[in-house]
């Protein structure tokens, strides 16, 4: 690769990573989840077809995390293959379309996440806007067809996404004031 190549690629993969307001910093002023941006752009200077990713997000605060997930994303959009080793298994599980899962050294599962996690013996059902005699009804068809009814509550997020969302929500409104429990 050319050295103007080189510096034309670097420029487009500096803004890729968000970096480009912090290009002329010295690599030692980066915090962890810049350093680990600026490491994902020096692996692609040469646009590889396989990126291979050790931890990619371990020690990053969520913003961070969504960031690298976000850049891992698009690389998928772009076709790339990228094969990532992580114990963060939520942050696989947002990520990854396969997996395997290897315990002492031996692999133990390979597949398709959507078909690894579902749970085969179980029907979930989510609606809105039911009476408690819409509720009750429920029940009882479900009881009438022989299923137990194992659960009717309400869903709940994670606390990553509720952090995320609530950064969103003030990046977009800023001075707006904090949410509170009866907002959510």
């Amino acid at each position: 690769m050319t050295s103007v190549e080189r510096k034309k690629r670097a420029a487009e993969l500096i803004e890729m990573v968000g970096l480009t307001t912090a290009q002329r910093r010295p690599l030692k002023e980066y915090s962890k989840g810049m350093t680990r941006r600026i490491g994902l752009a020096q692996a692609l200077i040469n646009d590889p077809e396989l990126i291979l990713l050790d931890e990619p997000t371990t020690g990053l605060d969520p913003i961070g995390t969504k960031q690298m997930k976000n850049l891992i994303l698009q690389l998928k959009e772009e076709g790339k293959t990228v094969v990532l080793c992580s114990h963060l298994l939520a942050d696989v599980q947002d990520v990854c379309d396969r997996i395997a899962i290897l315990y002492q050294g031996e692999l133990k599962e390979l597949g398709r996440v959507d078909s690894l996690l579902r749970v085969r013996d179980v029907t979930q059902v989510r609606t809105t806007g039911l009476s408690e005699e819409a509720k009750q009804e429920l029940r009882g068809l479900v009881e009438k067809h022989g299923g137990e009814l194992l659960a009717m509550e309400n869903p709940t997020s994670t606390l990553e996404e509720l952090f995320l969302s609530i950064v969103e929500e003030s990046q977009a409104r800023p001075g707006k004031r904090a949410r509170t429990e009866a907002d959510r």
